[in-house]
């Protein structure tokens, strides 16, 4: 599978989340977020039983924190505090966010095609997901930019630090288990516990933890290592795209003519964000072949 396939099968999953965190958990946002990635890190982690080395523990904390913990918390009060619409399109701005953080840190300067194909695609969700009637709340708006920012630094600092000597299995699983043990903390804090746990919760926490969140994790970090942040960062417009579709097609309404516009714009964003311009061809020139001075010697006048 390639970097890029592999990222848009990632943000195709995580547009999953949505509909199963809705039909299928306990309303209690910050546990399922601490299970999430708990779930997530068991199972990587007894598939790959490699430690990582000394030096690294310092920067899989940063990256567990951004990645996964700070991102998954932020997450879920944007998404209490905001309608759906308004949360999607602060987490669109991502790819966004990941070229001016990788333009700073990495010193890789965008093309103005590129700036101009993601906010293309950034347009193209708030016609699928906004609605007339959204309003905003200064804290779920900040929550949203934050998970948002959060997300793409930790993708911009893994292209700046690259990957310890370990599988991408392992590395993806001791960051979702530092991300684990953050939001565990933070629900007990918070004493967000659901009363009682149904067969139907089980469920929910296996299909979230391990297809949602372990496999996804693994092709994304997988195709940041292989073709950088940059370069990926767009197909998270995938997310929300995956999510609208999902919930049409469980709820049963039919998609207005301008919402199908807003998808097919941000197909257009995604694949032209993709795009990159060939060089002009030079036109070869025939070589000269220069006559070489005769050895022949010519008798003196």
């Amino acid at each position: 599978m390639g970097p890029k396939t592999a990222a848009a099968v990632a943000t195709v999953l995580w547009g999953f989340t949505y509909v199963v965190s809705t039909t299928l958990l306990p309303h209690n946002p910050l546990l399922v977020a601490a299970v999430r990635a708990l779930g997530g890190a068991f199972a990587l982690l007894l598939l790959a039983r490699h430690l990582p080395p000394p030096g690294w523990w310092n920067k899989l904390i940063v990256l567990g924190t951004l990645n996964a913990g700070l991102f998954f918390a932020l997450l879920f009060i944007s998404a209490m505090r905001l309608p759906g619409g308004v949360a999607a399109i602060f987490q669109a701005l991502g790819p966004l966010f990941a070229i001016l953080l990788g333009w700073a840190i990495l010193k890789m300067k965008p093309s103005l095609l590129k700036i101009a194909s993601v906010l293309i695609g950034v347009a193209g969700v708030a016609l699928v997901v906004l609605k007339g009637d959204a309003g905003l709340d200064a804290i779920g708006v900040a929550a949203a930019l934050g998970g948002t920012l959060s997300l793409a630094l930790g993708g911009v600092l893994m292209n700046k630090w690259g990957k310890p000597p370990i599988s991408m299995i392992a590395f993806t699983g001791w960051q979702l288990l530092v991300a684990g043990i953050e939001l565990l903390l933070m629900a007990l804090l918070a004493g967000d516990l659901p009363s009682t746990l149904t067969a139907t919760h089980i469920a929910g926490f296996v299909v979230l933890a391990v297809v949602l969140t372990a496999v996804p994790f693994v092709l994304w970090f997988g195709a940041i290592a292989k073709v950088g942040v940059v370069v990926v960062a767009p197909f998270f417009l995938l997310v929300p795209i995956t999510a609208f579709v999902l919930d049409a097609l469980i709820k049963g309404f039919v998609p207005t003519g301008l919402q199908i516009v807003g998808a097919v714009i941000v197909v257009a964003g995604l694949l032209l964000s993709q795009w990159v311009p060939k060089a002009p061809r030079q036109h070869k020139t025939r070589p000269i072949h220069r006559v070489k001075p005769s050895r022949e010697t010519f008798p003196k006048p």
